[in-house]
């Protein structure tokens, strides 16, 4: 499509996260795991327009390669919310992805989301924001931290959310260029599956880890190295099931400097952590 008509639109926020940690409690009968983990909201992400159309017609440009468009779970929440809601019309999803996917920054989960979000709004479905949640969750564990918008702890599978307050820090997201499966992640013998639950209040990041990380980094070397080398200059840790790493610090040109010097085997971009995610502030009049 042509960048000066894709510049008319009106584009939607869909931020990334970073999982500060991934605690591994247990697993649910039905397969599932009982985490706890805290979502950062970055004010980085992808974007989403829509064009509302008279037909049925769901589309999404560009595709993504090797995704088909009905696997993808910006189809598959647009679809959703139509049928809940009895909605006989169509629309159109422009995408700009600016996300790497597979990377554990929440790419997937906050595109369906933004579309949950933006077409209640656009269709006038007026869905509250626990009942765009709980569809949500059908599309997958991390899409209702989106749909609420905040920087939260989330225990459950990341179902049961609990709002929270950080002091805006500046995070380096470092992609090693590769690709993790959530699912291989999980469901190997020897990822820990018992640790014990914390207290919000007593969260520190030093007190806290990742229990796939030593998986990751073992099956992957490269995230391996990229960690060594980030923790030459700031705490850093694996997001998700990875493969993103990421490091804290406490202003904007810290970050950008050590940026700078990254290798050029990786790409890596900063983001400002948020309280709020910018697709709440999307919303405000």
């Amino acid at each position: 499509m042509d960048n000066t008509v894709m510049q008319s639109y009106d584009w939607w926020p869909s931020p990334a996260k970073l999982n500060l940690f991934l605690h591994i409690l247990g697993r649910y009968e039905n397969g599932y795991h009982q985490l706890q983990t805290l979502f950062q909201i970055l004010d980085r992400g992808d974007e989403l327009a829509f064009e509302l159309v008279s037909s049925n017609d769901i589309t999404l440009s560009p595709s993504i390669p090797g995704v088909n468009d009905e696997d993808n779970l910006i189809i598959k929440a647009a679809k959703l919310l139509r049928e809940h809601c009895g909605i006989n019309r169509g629309v159109n999803i422009f995408l700009r992805k600016n996300l790497p996917m597979g990377g554990g920054i929440g790419g997937g989960s906050s595109n369906a989301a933004t579309v949950l979000v933006a077409l209640n709004a656009l269709w006038n479905c007026k869905l509250d924001t626990s009942e765009l949640a709980a569809l949500g969750l059908k599309l997958g564990a991390d899409v209702p931290i989106f749909v609420e918008g905040h920087t939260s702890f989330a225990g459950g599978v990341g179902e049961a959310i609990t709002a929270t307050e950080l002091n805006e820090q500046w995070y380096l997201v470092v992609n090693p260029g590769i690709h993790v499966g959530t699912a291989d992640i999980f469901r190997e013998s020897s990822l820990p599956r018992n640790t014990p639950a914390i207290e919000w209040d007593n969260y520190t990041f030093d007190a806290t880890h990742n229990d796939c990380q030593t998986i990751v980094c073992d099956r992957h070397p490269e995230v391996a190295l990229l960690l060594q080398w980030l923790l030459q200059f700031a705490p850093s840790r694996m997001t998700g099931t990875g493969a993103c790493v990421f490091a804290i610090f406490s202003d904007e040109i810290s970050a950008r400097r050590v940026l700078d010097t990254l290798p050029g085997k990786w790409t890596g971009f900063v983001a400002k952590g948020v309280n709020t995610s910018p697709l709440l502030q999307k919303l405000k009049p």
